[in-house]
């Protein structure tokens, strides 16, 4: 990411990375920056699917501007359960706002994000996120029940009792 920064700067990368994230075609050197050799399958003729999506949104762990807030939030919504879940991640290191729209991936159906977002809920929301997570705990995958108590946890140590 270093390098499409300096090739870019910062700015127009976030931008481009925004993009990506909407699904526009930003040019086959941004995809290779953002996706590596999985890229280049693409670039092949591999399916497209939702990786850029992904990609651009990983970028954002790297690379920030408060401008990308909204995106990041939205990823939350996407149909794909792979950029729903790094969108997760993205919302936790950058600590957006996105407590009920976390929450609401609590009840996801596809696992990895119901961990993702009860770990995020943990770095972004509040005590009262205490009872949001906690029917996670008898969650039939065990990821998901690992996740729910270390983001009670968390949550615990981040709002200790008076």
């Amino acid at each position: 990411m270093a390098a499409a920064v300096e090739r870019y700067g910062q700015s127009e990368f976030v931008e481009r990375v925004l993009n990506l994230m909407k699904g526009y075609d930003e040019g086959d050197d941004l995809l290779l920056y953002v996706g590596g050799d999985h890229a280049q399958g693409i670039l092949d003729g591999a399916p497209v699917l939702y990786w850029p999506e992904l990609w651009g949104t990983r970028a954002l762990l790297y690379v920030w501007d408060e401008s990308a807030a909204p995106a990041a939030i939205g990823t939350l919504g996407n149909p794909a359960w792979r950029v729903r879940e790094m969108g997760a991640r993205v919302v936790a290191a950058r600590e957006l706002p996105a407590a009920s729209e976390l929450a609401g991936l609590l009840g996801d159906s596809v696992a990895r994000v119901r961990s993702a977002a009860a770990r995020s809920l943990a770095a972004v929301g509040t005590l009262e996120d205490v009872d949001r997570l906690r029917p996670l705990l008898k969650d039939p995958e065990i990821e998901v029940r690992r996740s729910a108590q270390q983001g009670l946890d968390a949550l615990r140590a981040r709002f200790p009792k008076s």
